[in-house]
Formats: structure tokens, sequence, C-alpha cells
């Protein structure tokens, strides 16, 4: 549903891999991975962490940190909360010179952590080489969450594929299940674990692109269902209001809700086939859109990347990854479907 490089939704209201050989660890020297990229030549490097405790944890992440300060390259941390206290009690001073994110918060929105959070810091600094240490996979995630993440960690690859960055992803391998660390030797070129780095043998981003399109769940029976086309697009829009505000909805989020559905029913009429259906319903402190139409979406990194300077278009997935809590996307040749959750409150 965005303007710039796709056709977009499924049509009416809808109706969740294999795990990669463990490579053998090489070299001890965690420092190694700020150099590793997923092709020869190619200044991008993202390596996955494999970690058992907040030893481990902190024995690479801060290597990683201090030698990025040591060398004068500009260093973000976005992890989960609990162990992004634990990198500012142990950094001391040297927190100063980190940008420090909460992932919970930046990113809780999977679909918004490629422009909001790696790119927004890599483009602030064209000039530099730039080290991240990014968590957007933690036991917290749940399972309609969970493929969204893949999609950002399998996309990475491609966002920043050429430039002169280091994204050190970390999992924690005593909470997260094998499925989810196999997944992670998929998305990730480069593993390093408590016996050093090596290359994965299970690499491949694209398959994973296409094995996490999935449909999501169907809408519950009890939620409300809106067809709309070009004329329809003022009252679905003002309907949805109605029923977010009667699900309990108030002030800022009913703007944000209002501007989702405009952006994505609009998108629809564009480039969807002339029309779509809307499904709105409240769960779990969330109100739920979910948009289909017979369109299809034929760039992966739609909605994921920052808009180009002084381009009218290309704005509507990003505006709305930006404002919700969950962005889960499907498209195929029979169509896209997103489906979007924005707090109640």
């Amino acid at each position: 549903m965005d303007g710039s490089s796709r056709s977009d939704n499924g049509e009416e209201a809808i109706d969740t891999v294999t795990p990669g050989p463990e490579p053998a660890p090489e070299s001890p020297d965690r420092a190694a991975a700020t150099t590793a990229a997923a092709h020869p030549g190619d200044p991008f490097a993202h390596p996955a962490l494999f970690y058992r405790d907040s030893d481990e944890y902190l024995t690479t992440t801060l290597d990683f940190i201090r030698a990025g300060l040591d060398g004068g390259e500009p260093v973000a941390v976005s992890v989960p909360t609990g162990n992004l206290a634990l990198l500012r009690a142990e950094l001391g001073p040297d927190a100063d010179a980190v940008r420090l994110l909460d992932m919970t918060v930046a990113g809780r929105n999977p679909g918004r952590i490629i422009p909001g959070v790696l790119r927004a810091f890599a483009d602030a600094h064209p000039a530099d080489r730039v080290r991240i240490v990014g968590e957007p996979i933690w036991p917290g995630r749940s399972a309609l969450e969970y493929p969204a993440c893949v999609l950002h960690e399998a996309l990475v690859n491609s966002a920043f594929a050429g430039r002169a960055v280091t994204i050190l992803c970390a999992y924690d391998t005593s909470a997260l299940t094998p499925e989810i660390l196999a997944d992670a030797h998929a998305t990730h070129p480069t593993l390093i674990d408590g016996g050093g780095e090596s290359a994965s043998t299970a690499y491949d981003p694209g398959a994973m692109v296409a094995a996490y399109n999935r449909p999501p769940p169907a809408p519950p029976a009890t939620a409300t269902v809106l067809a709309f086309d070009a004329a329809a697009l003022t009252a679905v829009r003002h309907r949805a209001v109605e029923v977010a505000r009667d699900a309990g909805m108030t002030g800022d989020r009913l703007i944000d809700l209002e501007l989702v559905v405009a952006e994505t029913t609009t998108n629809s009429v564009v480039h969807g086939g002339g029309q779509g259906t809307l499904a709105l319903w409240a769960e779990d402190a969330q109100f739920c859109c979910q948009i289909s139409d017979a369109g299809h979406i034929a760039d992966p990194l739609a909605g994921r990347l920052p808009a180009a300077p002084r381009t009218a278009g290309g704005r509507g997935l990003l505006i709305v990854n930006e404002l919700a809590d969950l962005v889960r996307r499907y498209t195929g040749a029979d169509g896209t479907t997103l489906h979007i959750r924005l707090p109640l409150a």
C-alpha cells in the first residue's frame, strides 16, 4: 500500500524454517566481526551474536562499542530495556558518546527499525564508518510480530549493501527457540558465539523474505468489515474513527488511526485495483486494521527506507510504519494484505 514501487493488497476481508547447520567457530577475535561483510568487497557487515548470559553479552558488545569509539566511529545501541541498562552502566562516562535507544520503544514495530533507527543514524554520519548494536528479536516478541522481525533482519542486508556500516545483532540463546536461532543463521552472513566467529553456511536472506511472506490471521467474526472504492474513501475513514472511538481510542491516537486508514485505503484505490476491504477490531489493548486489495507490492523494502528528498510519493507505508506498533504485510499474485496494530491508549 505504498505509492512507489507497488500495486497493493488482497481482495476480501481475510479470511504463520528450516534450521541451518551449526557452523564450527573459528577465530576467537570478536573484533573481527566489525569487518565481516556479506560479499567480498562490500563494506557492509551484519554479524549475529549468540550469547548465553550477560557476561558473554557484555564482553562482545563492549569490545565492539569501544573499538568503534577508539577508532573515531559513530556508535549507536538499540537493544531491549534490560540490556540497555547493562550497557549504560558498564560504559560509564563512555555512554555519553554513544547513541542509546530502547529497542522495545524505537523498534516496537519491526518495520520502522531500518528507516527510524538504523538508517536514521547511519545517514546522519555519511562520511564515517558507523557501528550499531541492535537486538530486534527478544524473548518478549509475540508470534504475530515474529515474521515481521525476520523480514527486518533479512532486508537489512539489501538496505545497507555497499554502505560502510556494521550492525551487530544480538540473540539470547538461553531464551529464544532453536527455530529463531536457525533463522538468524539464514539472515546473517557471520556468526559469533562463545567460541569465536565463523561464516554462516545457511546465509540466504532472499529465501527468508519469501518464507516469511505469510498471510496474517483472519479477522474475528465480530470485526467491522467495510468495502471501499474511490468514492467511499472519506466515509470509510470517518467510520474507522467511529469504530476506534467506540473501542476506547481517544485524542492523538485517533488522529494517527485516521492517517493510517487514509494512507492505506488510498493506496489500495490508486495501486491495488481501485477498491479493497477494511476490517476493524480491538484486541489485547490494540486497535487492528486489516486492509486487502488486488494489488502486489513488488519491492520488499517498500515503506522501510527513508523517502528520497524532494519526492512527492513513496511515503505512505513509511508513515504507517512510523505510527503503528506492528505492520504485517503479505503480498502475492492473489493480492496484498496489511495487518496494522496501533495502541488503544
